[in-house]
């Protein structure tokens, strides 16, 4: 078998957080995808699903009779590029505001009481 010439596939995830009644069939959810974390205090837990099926399961999972809610994250759909915007004036027209950049210097305190 060779082992060099494999390549490691990232699969993309998004997250889904499930808020249940009872944690008992915590099992039944292990199906669906990796659970990441589970509040006991609160009953809800965060797993992750492949992006591929992910409208299907999480049709799936709404369907389950000890889920109360499912709400799903958008941060794959936030832009996290924020190299353009850092140390730039940017003017937003669209909505009418004007936003400049304020040159503000950090300084240690002479005196600390």
């Amino acid at each position: 078998m060779d082992i060099e010439n494999k390549e490691f596939e990232r699969t993309q995830r998004r997250g889904l957080v499930v808020w249940v009644y009872s944690l008992k069939q915590l099992k039944n959810l292990r199906k669906f995808g990796l659970v990441h974390y589970v509040s006991r205090k609160m009953k809800y837990v965060i797993m992750y699903l492949n992006e591929d099926n992910y409208e299907q399961t999480e049709e799936r999972i709404k369907k389950l009779h000890f889920v109360r809610n499912v709400e799903r994250s958008y941060r794959p759909d936030i832009e996290m590029n924020f190299a353009e915007k850092i140390g730039k004036k940017v003017d937003v027209k669209e909505e009418g505001f004007e936003i400049e950049e304020l040159n503000t210097k950090i300084r240690l305190a002479d005196h600390v009481f």
